[in-house]
């Protein structure tokens, strides 16, 4: 158990700006894993091992993309009891994302609204992160399943995001348990264009073949993932579930933040221009994970995240299909304890 209750440090969190605050915790989690301050928020990992696209995940809890961008964090939130831990999204060259303020909390709502943007260090300062963590090195005391997540450049033009995801998939192939695509986030101009037919059957194949090639090069076969919004229909839904399985993916990640703001309508900040996440996206990731699981059969993996803030909330994902759960949002508003707590939800719900 964590040393320090969040309730004791999350009034200090929440009477900063957003983004402070974000950075904030990052630096100290940066700065305090491997040494003794790690005992702050170190907890035990639940033991609900399961293998799921070949990967053998200590329990079925994992950290969303998007906390942690840089991949500066690895060993810290693998000291806070997830399975797995998903880094990035990192793009091929560093950029800055859209302008400040570009995170949002929506308390009344449980909720954030972000449009950081893909702010991130770049592919090298990324790869140079992921191998620094101790909990990657051969006999570590505590392993996790790592995933790392790519997405494109803002200044790539749609048209040539294909090259930024396969430069991405490159680099980060050697270092990863798995890799996921990103093509969900609304805060990329055109970006959730890639889940159309067309764009999504050219960006997948050309994945598929280099990860064909990276496999034969390497000798071991990553899987691949996609990230997937909330913001579809269930025809979209069909004709996605139909490309991942032709080009031979092996998982997909319900959902992203979503773009409807129906749920938290008249709150402060509502209207904010980004990617809604928490408790008002809960029932429309869900949905989405029926369809997949109706329409992908009962063995293709799926990983269910969205307004994960409680652990029953955890347990209604794998009731909806899901294989494997994500939390982010859920972090932020309850802390740490919400981790092994949603872990042991999902192991004696089933």
């Amino acid at each position: 158990m964590a040393l320090i209750p969040y309730a004791l440090t999350r009034p200090f969190l929440f009477g900063l700006d957003p983004e402070q605050a974000h950075d904030l915790t990052l630096q100290w989690l940066q700065r305090g894993q491997g040494t003794p301050l790690e005992w702050a928020w170190c907890q035990t990992q639940v033991a609900d091992p399961v293998e799921i696209a070949g990967l053998r995940f200590p329990n079925r809890v994992g950290l969303a993309a998007g906390l942690d961008k840089n991949a500066r964090c690895i060993d810290a939130f693998a000291g806070m009891g997830f399975g797995f831990v998903e880094v990035g999204t990192v793009t091929p060259k560093p950029q800055a994302g859209n302008p400040k303020p570009r995170m949002f909390r929506l308390p009344a709502a449980d909720a954030l609204i972000n449009r950081l943007g893909f702010n991130n260090d770049g592919l090298d300062a990324f790869v140079a992160n992921v191998q620094r963590a101790a909990c990657r090195r051969p006999g570590a005391a505590r392993r996790i399943v790592l995933g790392l997540n790519i997405g494109k450049n803002a200044a790539t033009p749609i048209e040539s995001a294909t090259q930024d995801y396969l430069l991405g998939l490159e680099g980060v192939y050697p270092h990863a348990d798995y890799v996921t695509v990103n093509i969900s986030s609304p805060n990329t101009q055109n970006l959730r264009a890639l889940q159309s037919d067309e764009a999504l059957d050219s960006l997948l194949s050309a994945l598929a073949t280099r990860r064909e090639e990276l496999a034969a090069r390497t000798g071991r076969r990553v899987p691949l993932f996609v990230k997937i919004a909330p913001d579809l229909d269930a025809q979209q839904i069909e004709v996605i579930a139909a490309t991942l399985k032709r080009h031979g993916m092996d998982g997909v990640i319900a959902t992203n933040t979503t773009i409807r703001r129906d749920a938290v309508q008249g709150l402060p900040h509502a209207a904010e221009t980004g990617g809604l996440s928490g408790a008002p996206v809960r029932e429309a990731s869900n949905q989405v994970i029926r369809a997949l699981r109706t329409a992908l059969g009962p063995a293709f993996p799926i990983i269910g995240v969205g307004g994960v803030m409680s652990p029953a909330d955890a347990a209604a994902k794998i009731a909806a299909g899901a294989d494997l759960v994500q939390i982010y949002t859920g972090l932020i508003y309850r802390g740490p304890g919400l981790v092994p707590a949603a872990a042991q939800a999902v192991r004696s719900a089933r």
